[in-house]
């Protein structure tokens, strides 16, 4: 079908187009003649013109539109077999990394040559792209003769550099060490972009459907299983895996071949947690509520897609998830993770969690070799108990490849698997249920301070803003390659790190912040070093800015059973700044502590006391993260409530500052604002050692 037109109208009259439709008689000659010559010439069109009673000008726009219209039609097709074709090569190449992970030598049974497989994968990676740019092409081309816009991939964004200027008159700095790196970050870290394409397939999906059930399969067999499959480590009966007895039990083609730089960890450990089954699992397939629980070990998560929604949101459901973990220390490497989590319910009130690795960096140019770092199929088995309890046994499962080496300080911590261990998970989970009970309940505890707290309303506020404020401190101590720290001289061989930003958080104030951090090894207790912060008549031994004044507790919150869980006001005695408070949450459970503060203004604490909404309450939070040692026989003591991190004989300590160098974005960072905070965490670690009796050294 097509349409001839013809103006017309008189002068000072708006021209109108007359159409005219061809009849069925005239279509089919045009269609027999276009079969034959689709580029018709002058004679041509002037002989097809007197035969249909058409005009020339008609059968010229004909054959014009004809040709557009086919070649359209062929762009699409061609279009829909390379996306076709493209699906296919990318499930066969995901076939293929596991054939060459797993793939044994017939010589001589060994595992083969890696530089092989490195550069077959890479071969793989250059065919995709290769695809992938001629899809591109291909859908450009069919946009613009289909009329629509053209469409691009955005090109890739160079890394923002800072306007800050670590320099004063154009001369650096040398007693600090080497030039700050001012790159800013970007944001929330929980908001970041995913350093991989989250493009799912439909043919991969079955795939990971399959590959979800086998991991809940071995998840419940390893639930189920004990000696020897697990072993009991220490006096504290924590349970750590026979890897010789997996291997036999769930035997897989290349465990028996591991690499030299590949370390298992993997541990299991059980208990009762303050919250009900189904609110559990709620809080397991919403990664905003897996962050919200998980501060202190997960640094940023998210969906990258919902594959199967499963009844409810729940039974049957299976997520494609990506997650960040850290240690929160600036030393110690993050740890990333592409994984699936998949839920199922076994019976009533039972709820098993599985979560599998999934490699999704097919495309991903970003990092110039991938880690193979995995989660193997881990997770939690959830059992419904009375009075609203559940029973939790969690199973952490990782093979580690370390692309980044550990900091001294942090190595027996880590090499232990205690770090990112299913101890620390659970004993995690175990007081922020605690906390989150606390938020709930109506009444008062015996050990709350009233105060300015007038409502239950007022109570709430307050809790959620302090959630906030730690969640922006273990944020700000990330080690992730987002967040660069550079490290001055002094102190000790960890020395002082940091790292800037810009703010425009409305829960943050606005400016540049400077963000400092140092680690270091005490011979004291984890339960002394909590202790020792907890107690506000010892504040002024370490706390450099409270300039010799003593502080008051005029409120408190309850936020645990252990009487160091709680969320404090705190005002300062015979201080100039009578108008500002003190926010102050700390928190102890058997995995380590935290003691966060951040000054408040009294108007802003009247707004949360009012029960208002806290979002827009600035808040700059400093403090201090306490974690045992991990050093053989420093952790070997059974954990009690009143000693929840056991007989630990030294502690890890890290220290951290966040300053507001200037309110103005545009405002250039000196070498003083640098010094400064510098001078600021030297004098409270020395504080620190000398008020524990600690040499300094």
């Amino acid at each position: 079908m097509d349409f001839g037109e013809e103006p017309e109208g008189s002068d000072g009259q708006r021209k109108k187009k007359r159409y005219h439709r061809h009849t069925p008689r005239q279509i089919q000659q045009l269609e027999a003649m276009f079969k034959e010559c689709p580029h018709p010439d002058e004679k041509q069109r002037m002989h097809l013109s007197r035969e249909l009673g058409l005009e020339p000008r008609q059968i010229k726009f004909w054959f014009q539109n004809r040709r557009t219209q086919m070649k359209a039609q062929h762009e699409r097709a061609d279009n829909c077999a390379l996306r076709a074709e493209n699906d296919k090569i990318r499930c066969e190449n995901i076939a293929i990394r596991e054939a060459l992970r797993n793939v044994v030598c017939p010589t001589c049974g060994g595992p083969p040559v890696a530089d092989d497989a490195y550069f077959d994968e890479q071969k793989l990676r250059m065919e995709n792209a290769r695809l992938k740019e001629e899809l591109d092409r291909v859908s450009s081309l069919t946009s613009k003769y289909l009329g629509r816009p053209i469409t691009q991939l955005p090109p890739v964004q160079p890394v923002p550099i800072s306007s800050l200027d670590l320099s004063v008159g154009g001369f650096a700095a040398p007693s600090l060490g080497p030039s700050l790196d001012l790159d800013l970050l970007t944001g929330a870290s929980a908001s970041m972009s995913l350093p991989f394409p989250t493009a799912v397939s439909e043919m991969e999906k079955p795939l990971m459907a399959e590959m979800a059930a086998g991991a809940m399969e071995e998840l419940i067999r390893l639930v189920q299983t004990d000696e020897p499959l697990w072993i009991k480590h220490g006096s504290d009966g924590r349970e750590v895996l026979g890897i010789e007895t997996y291997d036999r039990i769930f035997p897989k083609p290349g465990n028996q071949f591991r690499g030299p730089d590949i370390r298992v960890e993997a541990s299991r450990d059980s208990g009762l947690v303050f919250m009900n089954s189904v609110a559990l699992v709620d809080m397991f397939m919403d990664s905003s509520k897996w962050f919200e629980f998980f501060p202190t070990i997960i640094s940023k998560t998210r969906t990258v897609e919902v594959l199967a929604t499963g009844m409810a949101g729940r039974s049957g459901s299976l997520l494609l998830m990506y997650e960040e973990l850290h240690v929160l220390s600036p030393v110690v490497p993050t740890r990333e993770f592409c994984f699936l989590r998949y839920c199922q319910q076994i019976e009533q009130g039972l709820w098993a969690i599985a979560d599998v690795s999934v490699d999704l960096s097919r495309e991903s140019n970003q990092f110039n070799a991938p880690s193979r770092s995995r989660r193997l199929p881990s997770g939690c088995l959830i059992q419904e108990m009375p009075n609203g309890y559940s029973k939790v046994t969690w199973i952490e499962h990782m093979e580690i490849e370390e692309k980044a080496p550990i900091h001294l300080l942090f190595r027996d911590l880590v090499g232990s698997g205690a770090a990112f261990g299913a101890h620390r998970w659970l004993t995690t989970l175990q007081r922020t249920c605690e906390r989150f009970a606390c938020l709930m309940a109506a009444g008062a505890s015996p050990r709350d301070i009233g105060g300015v707290i007038p409502s239950p309303e007022g109570k709430r506020s307050m809790m959620k803003l302090s959630q906030r404020m730690v969640n922006n401190f273990c944020a700000s101590l990330s080690a992730s390659h987002m967040h660069r720290w550079t490290t001055l001289s002094g102190l000790n061989d960890v020395g002082v790190r940091v790292t800037v930003h810009r703010s425009s958080d409305p829960g943050q104030p606005n400016g540049v912040v400077l963000s400092a951090a140092t680690s270091l090894w005490l011979p004291v207790s984890c339960e002394r070093v909590f202790s020792f912060f907890r107690d506000e008549t010892m504040r002024t031994q370490w706390d450099v800015l409270s300039s010799g004044n003593s502080v008051q507790e005029v409120a408190r919150i309850t936020s645990g059973s252990h009487p160091g869980n709680c969320i404090s006001l705190l005002r300062g005695l015979n201080s100039s700044q009578n108008s500002m408070l003190i926010l102050q949450e700390s928190c102890t459970d058997a995995s380590g502590s935290l003691v966060i503060y951040a000054p408040i203004d009294i108007p802003a604490v009247n707004v949360v006391m009012s029960g208002e909404d806290p979002s827009n309450v600035a808040l700059l939070p400093s403090g201090f993260t306490i974690l045992p040692d991990g050093r053989p026989g420093g952790g070997g003591g059974a954990s009690t409530s009143s000693n929840p991190m056991g007989a630990s004989l030294g502690s890890l300590i890290t220290v951290a500052f966040q300053i507001l160098v200037s309110s103005l974005p545009s405002s250039k960072l000196n070498v003083e604002s640098v010094a400064t905070v510098n001078n600021l965490i030297s004098t409270t670690v020395q504080q620190i050692k000398a008020a524990l009796n600690c040499p300094n050294g």
